[in-house]
């Protein structure tokens, strides 16, 4: 049981209330006890001897010598039973002696001094005085036990008498009475710890049914309702959460009604639209052969037609690929690829080898897809052409994975032992900060006043997601600035388990991919190989316009 749960919680303040209620109680009933047994046995004591000096003063002669002081020690410390003090009496007409009713242990010398300095002063008479001597009295402790000591002079010629009384007998009452409320304090304390426990289990098992049935929410079972007893507060917050719960299942439900409508609206128009697609490319083809015979007035009119009708081709191919993206269709096909050879051969497809430069040692094996990842290497690098500008380099290099890795539904997968790492770095300015953090989003453009342009602003989220099917992912970052001082560019890193660990929407390696025919497309919007392979016919003249549609 965790220290910082409830239940421990409630526990520790039962029990230090308790405990300091115990402790409280005990407290006052010791002191008030250890005064009511100390104030009957010193009154006792000094009533008893104060009767029994003045009884037996008046008996004495005129002028007592030695023996009578000896013997008026021994007969004032002969109290009833119960009291048993001891005397020491001493006479200025005798200075030096000085009677005891125990000389080896009781002496003038073990008096205080301040009772000895009190005890001979006369008192003046008056209305609230009626007596010239009074009886002095002080609680000391002598040879480790507690003693009361008393003093008085019955007449102002007469002898001074001083009484030691042992405490020890009260001071044992007192310790037996301190062990017998400690030992209540203590059963208070476990039976504070009992109560706090059965007081816990009656309040936090609904609560710990209300966590329960919030995560069993959360998980996506929104039939989870909680059972109500009673018509307390604890009933109150059931009846609220299932309220609660009815609604957000509702919500969900419609919202997922119109998700779902909204692709299958989405997947339906591509569809029905790569038909006329299909045919006006074939004669956006023959027209753009025959453009350069066209009447120069109608050539750039033709030519325009050939460039929208091919933009707009990919714009179809990349929302139909978002769309299995998002319903969960997309499927892997991995093969065993030696990432540098098809890094190789995406550049040479597009005739990119004049303006990148690849660092990738051969032999570097992983299991990946091969057609997507040619997505990504083609919208990583053709990104960096266009807004960065040659020379481009194209860095792989492999290094040991974390020891944990969670995807995206927030499944632990343990991981292989290495990973690939591909970098790729422009020349160029880098990517503005506050557009960092968007450049994988959807139709994203840094440039608001350039919302036409070859890209579509899908290119680098399918390239995100083709990663993530993989169990990668990519990552946006501005190098260093140069020592010249000059910007270092962008460097966009993607990262590839050597085997596929089942990322979003990743299916069986023997499935094969839904696809369509690719087009000519740019690199920069997956080059229409969102649908299929169109990427890999593409040509520096008609499918190396890469462009990073998110910046």
């Amino acid at each position: 049981m965790r220290l910082t749960s409830l239940r421990i919680r409630l526990i520790a303040v039962f029990a230090l209330v308790a405990l300091t209620a115990a402790v409280s109680a005990s407290g006052i009933a010791y002191w008030l006890n250890r005064d009511a047994v100390l104030k009957r046995a010193q009154d006792s004591a000094l009533n008893d001897f104060r009767d029994s000096l003045t009884r037996n003063v008046s008996e004495m002669p005129l002028a007592p010598d030695c023996r009578d002081l000896q013997a008026l020690a021994r007969v004032v410390a002969s109290p009833p039973p119960g009291l048993n003090y001891q005397v020491v009496v001493v006479d200025a007409a005798h200075p030096d002696c000085t009677a005891s009713s125990l000389p080896e242990q009781f002496t003038l010398a073990r008096v205080p001094a301040a009772l000895r300095a009190a005890v001979p002063v006369a008192r003046p008479l008056g209305d609230g005085n009626s007596y010239r001597y009074h009886l002095y009295w002080q609680r000391v402790v002598l040879d480790g036990e507690p003693f009361l000591v008393g003093g008085t002079r019955i007449v102002p010629t007469g002898p001074t008498a001083y009484m030691f009384k042992s405490l020890g007998d009260e001071r044992a009452d007192l310790d037996t009475l301190a062990w017998s409320l400690g030992i209540a304090a203590l059963l208070a304390l476990v039976g504070s710890a009992l109560l706090a426990q059965a007081a816990s289990a009656t309040v936090l098992r609904p609560v710990q049914r209300l966590g329960e049935a919030a995560r069993r929410l959360g998980e996506g079972r929104w039939d989870t309702r909680l059972e109500v007893r009673g018509a307390d507060e604890l009933a109150d917050v059931a009846r609220t959460f299932n309220s609660t719960a009815e609604a957000l299942a509702a919500q969900v439900e419609e919202l997922s009604a119109r998700e779902a409508a909204s692709r299958r609206f989405v997947a339906d128009m591509s569809h029905e639209l790569r038909t006329p697609l299909t045919a006006m490319t074939a004669v956006t083809d023959i027209l753009e052969d025959e453009a350069d015979a066209l009447d120069p007035m109608i050539e750039p009119a033709v030519r325009l037609v050939v460039s929208e009708t091919r933009r707009l081709s990919d714009l179809v191919e990349n929302l139909m690929e978002v769309t299995r993206f998002d319903a969960g269709t997309a499927k892997l096909v991995a093969d065993e690829v030696d990432i540098a050879d098809l890094i190789m051969s995406c550049i040479d497809g597009r005739a990119w080898f004049d303006a990148v430069e690849l660092d990738a040692p051969r032999g570097m094996v992983a299991r990946v897809d091969p057609r997507r990842l040619d997505v990504v290497f083609a919208n990583l690098i053709g990104n960096a052409l266009k807004h960065g500008g040659s020379p481009v380099v194209v860095r792989v290099r492999t290094e040991p994975r974390p020891a944990h890795v969670r995807t995206a539904e927030g499944r632990a997968v343990l991981p292989p032992e290495e990973q690939v790492v591909v970098e790729v770095r422009d020349s160029g300015p880098g990517i503005p900060e506050d557009v960092l953090p968007h450049v994988f989003d959807r139709f994203y453009k840094a440039d608001k006043g350039r919302a036409r342009s070859e890209g579509s602003g899908l290119g680098l989220s399918i390239a995100m997601e083709n990663a993530r099917i993989h169990g990668g992912t990519i990552t946006a970052a501005n190098a260093p600035a140069k020592p010249d001082g000059s910007p270092g560019g962008a460097v966009f890193t993607l990262v590839l388990p050597k085997e596929p660990s089942g990322g979003p929407g990743g299916g069986p390696a023997d499935a094969d991919p839904p696809g369509g025919s690719g087009g000519r497309g740019s690199a920069g919007d997956a080059g229409g190989a969102a649908g299929g392979a169109g990427v890999q016919d593409g040509s520096a003249g008609k499918g190396a316009g890469a462009g990073r549609g998110q910046r």
